[in-house]
């Protein structure tokens, strides 16, 4: 079920909530509801995966990993690929005696294919030019069972028939549904999502904490995939653009100012629009993703337009022949104005951005707005203190 774009995040949740007390309760039936999330392509936002060779192994300490997530606080939907195995039928040819019959083994794996699923011995065109395959099977009525495979003959290379049941057992045996690797090494990975009451990052730690504590037998291990793994792929070598980034930027103010004091004046104050944008997600619930640290870059920005107008405003005033006092006093009556109806145009055309309920976007608008009502409040104080106690260099109009 899709909702409507314009229902509010508060009704989709409450939905979502009504829909799993709906249908999560029938035995024997696993019906998941979630809301429909952008972002990487992830199995879940928790997964834990565990390496090794043998597959009973894996599948008991699968079994306990699966247990500790399900008391996990703030995790739903634990997924377990092999809590449950499939039954194969297993074909124990006796190849002496088949030998001696003079029973090639491809007739006996061929006779046993027909039986349960038949053999491609053609195609057919109909009426209306579709290719349909023709299959030779055993009469059975509706999916073929075991009984399929009763009272069937094997032929040798002289074509006399012989009891399927003379040359062969058949076996049922239980084998997983599949069996994954990572990097060449045996792999199962058991996922878990997260309760929208609960921070993913709070969660992941807490499971990485549990795992730490958990023993595991030699030639054994684990890693986190999920969000963290998809976190530390979008953060990868972000390290050195945000360095490089600065470098530019410290750059470029110096080149404008002509002063390093200046520079450290109009920086100032992106810790100021730090700590609104942190306390917007925290009330918000929303995690320190890639997305919101692209935002407090972009953040960074804005802030520093708006200092930059502040301090080259006072510094024309100061070469005017005007004391650093007054200077200050007047930039900041002058420049109020400008500065707040800017933050607050800004801050009109994020809300419908960070009213959505999208994860790829709200983040990024939520940390723009909590980041734009800080810094605008508080470098109201902050800038003009800092600028009096490290005045720069201004050299006076002639």
């Amino acid at each position: 079920m899709q909702l409507h774009e314009q229902t509010s995040p508060e009704r989709k949740l409450e939905l979502i909530n009504e829909l799993r007390k709906k249908w999560t309760p029938f035995p024997g039936a696993k019906v998941e509801v979630k809301n429909f999330e952008q972002g990487p392509p992830i199995n879940a936002p928790v997964e834990v995966r565990l390496f090794g060779e043998n597959l009973d192994s894996l599948r008991s300490l699968a079994g306990r990993v699966e247990l500790m997530l399900t008391k996990t606080e703030g995790t739903i939907y634990v997924s377990n690929p092999v809590e449950y195995l499939k039954s194969d039928i297993k074909v124990e040819i006796n190849k002496e005696k088949a030998r001696m019959l003079g029973i090639p083994t491809v007739s006996i794996d061929r006779t046993v294919r027909l039986a349960v699923a038949g053999l491609s011995v053609g195609k057919f065109s109909a009426e209306n030019g579709d290719d349909v395959n023709i299959l030779v099977t055993k009469g059975h009525g509706g999916t073929p069972t075991i009984e399929a495979l009763e009272n069937l003959y094997v032929n040798n290379q002289q074509g006399q028939a012989f009891p399927l049941n003379q040359v062969a057992d058949l076996k049922l045996e239980a084998s997983p549904l599949n069996i994954n690797h990572f990097d060449k090494i045996r792999m199962v990975a058991i996922t878990a999502f997260v309760d929208k009451n609960f921070l993913a990052g709070n969660v992941i730690s807490d499971v990485e904490k549990k795992m730490q504590e958990m023993n595991l037998p030699a030639g054994y291990s684990y890693g986190m995939g999920g969000e963290l793994e998809s976190r530390q792929e979008s953060f990868g070598g972000f390290e050195s653009v945000i360095i490089i980034t600065i470098f530019l930027f410290i750059a470029v103010l110096i080149l404008e100012f002509g002063t390093f004091k200046s520079t450290l004046i109009v920086l100032s104050v992106i810790p100021l629009g730090i700590v609104g944008a942190v306390l917007a997600l925290l009330v918000t619930g929303n995690s320190l993703s890639f997305v919101a640290v692209v935002g407090l870059i972009a953040l960074a920005g804005i802030e520093v337009k708006n200092t930059i107008l502040l301090v080259d405003f006072t510094n024309q005033l100061r070469a005017q022949g005007k004391s650093l006092e007054d200077a200050i006093r007047e930039a900041g009556e002058v420049r109020f104005l400008p500065i707040i109806l800017t933050s607050l145009t800004a801050i009109g055309g994020l809300l419908p951005i960070a009213w959505s309920s999208n994860p790829l976007i709200s983040p990024l608008a939520i940390v723009l707005i909590g980041g734009l009502i800080s810094s605008t409040l508080l470098s109201r104080v902050v800038t003009p203190v800092v600028y009096k106690l490290m005045p720069p260099r201004v050299k006076a109009l002639e």
